[in-house]
C-alpha cells in the first residue's frame, strides 16, 4: 500500500502545491484515501481555544463543533495523543492531534474500515501521523494566502483591534527540549490593548509581555508600534536594557506625551538558566518552582515605557533584574486584566488565586495546557467574559542538559 512508502505524503503535497486554502478541506479528504481512509475531516480549535471547530463545509455556527473539555476530540488535543473510537457501524473514527511543528493548531478525524488497523495496523498509524503532521504545516503556510483558515476558526466576529493584536502574535505555543512558551490573550474578540511577544534563539529565549493605555483602536495602534519596536531594537541587537529605551523612545516620539505602555521585557539564557528582566509599571511575574508559587520576580520598576524622563513623574532608575532559574521552572508574565478580573459578587480574580491556579489545580500540565485552563478558570470567574485586557504568557525552562522532550 502507499502508506508503506510514503507515497501518499508527495500525493498530497503535489496536489497543494498550487492549491487555494479554501480547497484544502476537500484535498485532505481526497488525499486520506491513499492510506486507506474513508475520509479525514480537520477541526481546528477556536480563538478561545474552548472549541475545536470543522474546517470545511459550513461556516460559523452551522459548522460542526467538538468541546475541547467534554468530548474525544477534545482529549486528543489537550493532549496531543491519538485515540481511536469503534462505530456501531463497524468503522472506526481515528483522531489524531494537528500540531504545526510544536503549535497545536486543532484534531484530524480518519474515518477507517476496522480491518485497516487490525493486528497490524502500526504501520497504518504511523501513515496516519505523518499525514496529519503533514496537513498541520499546509493549513499554516496555505492559511497565509486567504482567510479560510482564519474565518474557521472564529465563532463571532472580532473587533478591528482584536483583528490587529491577532494579525501581529506569534504562535501561542512553543516547545523544545530547554524551553516550553505558551501565551493567551482576552478578551479574544474584543481584546485591543494587551499583547506578547517571544522569540526563541540558539542561546536566548525573549520574552514580553505589554498592556497599553486607553481602549478600542487607539490602543491598538500604541500596543503595535510597541511590539515592532520591541522586535526592531532586539534583531538589531541591542541589549535587554537598551531595548526598552528604545521602544520608550519609539512610542514618546509616534504618539506623543500621553500615550503609554507598561511591560515587563525579559532574556532567558536556555544553557545556564539565568532570567534577566525589566519592569516597566507591570505587574510583578510569578515564580513557580516544583509545583509551589515561590513568589514575584521584583525589581525597582520603571516608569512605563512612553512616558519620557521629561514627564511629571517622579524620576525611575532602568534596573535590569536578574535571577538563576531550576530545571522545570516556570515564570508567568501577565497584565492586570487577569488579577482584576471579578466575579458577580465583585471579587477580584486576585494574585494569590491565579497563582494557585497555576500550582495546586495545574501543576503536571504541559505548559500549553495549563494555559488553556488557567484562561478558562479566568473567564468562568467572570461570567465568560472580561471587562478588560488580559494576556498572560508563561515560560517553563528544563534545564541546561534536559533529555529529548516531545511535550506539547
Amino acid at each position: 500500500m502507499d502508506h508503506l512508502t510514503g507515497g501518499y505524503l508527495a500525493g498530497l503535497l503535489d496536489a497543494t502545491l498550487e492549491s487555494a486554502p479554501h480547497e484544502l478541506p476537500g484535498l485532505i479528504s481526497e488525499h486520506s484515501r491513499s492510506i486507506g481512509a474513508r475520509s479525514a475531516l480537520a477541526y481546528l480549535v477556536g480563538l478561545q481555544q474552548q472549541v475545536l471547530i470543522a474546517f470545511g463545509g459550513a461556516e460559523g455556527d452551522a459548522a460542526e463543533t467538538f468541546a475541547v473539555d467534554s468530548t474525544v476530540a477534545g482529549w486528543c488535543f489537550q493532549h496531543s495523543e491519538p485515540h481511536e473510537v469503534r462505530r456501531d457501524d463497524g468503522l472506526v473514527d481515528v483522531w489524531m492531534p494537528l500540531i504545526d511543528g510544536t503549535d497545536r493548531l486543532g484534531v484530524l478525524r480518519f474515518v477507517v474500515e476496522e480491518s485497516v488497523l487490525g493486528s497490524g495496523g502500526d504501520p497504518w498509524r504511523v501513515a496516519a501521523r505523518r499525514f496529519g503532521t503533514l496537513v498541520a504545516t499546509l493549513v499554516v503556510s496555505k492559511g497565509a494566502y486567504g482567510d479560510a483558515v482564519a474565518r474557521a476558526r472564529r465563532r463571532n466576529d472580532p473587533t478591528l483591534a482584536a483583528e490587529i493584536q491577532w494579525g501581529i502574535l506569534p504562535p501561542l505555543t512553543f516547545t523544545s527540549p530547554r524551553v516550553n512558551v505558551a501565551g493567551a490573550l482576552e478578551p479574544a474578540y474584543e481584546v485591543a490593548g494587551d499583547s506578547l511577544d517571544y522569540a526563541v534563539g540558539p542561546s536566548c529565549t525573549h520574552l514580553g509581555a505589554f498592556d497599553a493605555v486607553g481602549h478600542g483602536l487607539a490602543s491598538a495602534r500604541i500596543s503595535v508600534m510597541t511590539i515592532f519596536a520591541y522586535r526592531h531594537a532586539r534583531r538589531s541587537g541591542l541589549s535587554l536594557e537598551a531595548t526598552a529605551r528604545r521602544v520608550d523612545e519609539v512610542i514618546r516620539d509616534t504618539h506623543g506625551p500621553e500615550a503609554f505602555c507598561t511591560a515587563v521585557l525579559a532574556e532567558l539564557d536556555t544553557a545556564c538558566g539565568r532570567l534577566r528582566w525589566v519592569n516597566a509599571g507591570h505587574p510583578e511575574p510569578l515564580l513557580i518552582r516544583q509545583g509551589r508559587y515561590v513568589g514575584t520576580l521584583r525589581v525597582p520598576t520603571w516608569r512605563p515605557l512612553g512616558l519620557g524622563d521629561d514627564t511629571a513623574l517622579p524620576p525611575s532608575e532602568l534596573v535590569v533584574g536578574e535571577t538563576q532559574l531550576e530545571p522545570g521552572d516556570r515564570v508567568l508574565l501577565y497584565t492586570d486584566g487577569v488579577v482584576e478580573a471579578r466575579s458577580s459578587g465583585g471579587e477580584f480574580f486576585g494574585q494569590d488565586r491565579l497563582a494557585d491556579l497555576i500550582t495546586r489545580d495545574l501543576d503536571g500540565l504541559t505548559v500549553a495546557e495549563t494555559m488553556r485552563r488557567a484562561v478558562k478558570a479566568i473567564l468562568e470567574h467572570q461570567h465568560g467574559k472580561l471587562d478588560d485586557d488580559a494576556s498572560l504568557l508563561l515560560v517553563e525552562w528544563s534545564g541546561s542538559d534536559p533529555r529529548p522532550s516531545h511535550r506539547r
